[in-house]
């Protein structure tokens, strides 16, 4: 395995659809997933992005690079802490789990987040995804629990 973390860019975007594909098969709500291509990429990659993100790609021995996981983040505001990375959603393909990539990918979030200066990182977990809530233990990550999510569709 030959691991590199890097910026998402354009061209990405086809195989990170299938990456989230994948993440929505393994939350259970496969038919969630109703975001386009075209404006995935328009999101990310047009005059006035709302999202950003990192892969990370092995590099094959053919010098192929393969994505084997990923990171979106947008950045959001709080009235009371200020702009904080919102981590919308990182997967690490099914074959790849368990040699350290989530980790590569965080760390360089955690990376991200000193650069741009901002105040932190806030993301949401399943309370049945127990790997992932254990891998963010790992990181001292807080819980809250007396929040409820919310959202509408228009």
């Amino acid at each position: 395995m030959n691991i590199q973390i890097r910026h998402a860019v354009k061209e990405d975007c086809q195989h990170l659809l299938e990456l989230i594909d994948e993440l929505a098969v393994y939350e259970q709500a496969p038919q969630e997933v109703t975001v386009t291509l075209d404006h995935f990429i328009d999101s990310g990659f047009g005059p006035n992005p709302v999202w950003w993100g990192f892969v990370a790609v092995d590099h094959t021995e053919d010098k192929e690079e393969k994505l084997v996981a990923f990171a979106l983040y947008y950045i959001r505001y709080s009235t009371w802490k200020g702009q904080r990375m919102y981590l919308e959603d990182i997967l690490v393909t099914e074959k790849y789990r368990g040699k350290g990539i989530g980790k590569l990918l965080f760390d360089r979030l955690i990376q991200e987040t000193k650069e741009k200066k901002l105040h932190g990182i806030t993301w949401q977990v399943l309370d049945w995804n127990e790997s992932a809530i254990n891998f963010y233990k790992k990181y001292n990550a807080r819980f809250d629990n007396g929040w409820i999510n919310c959202s509408i569709f228009v």
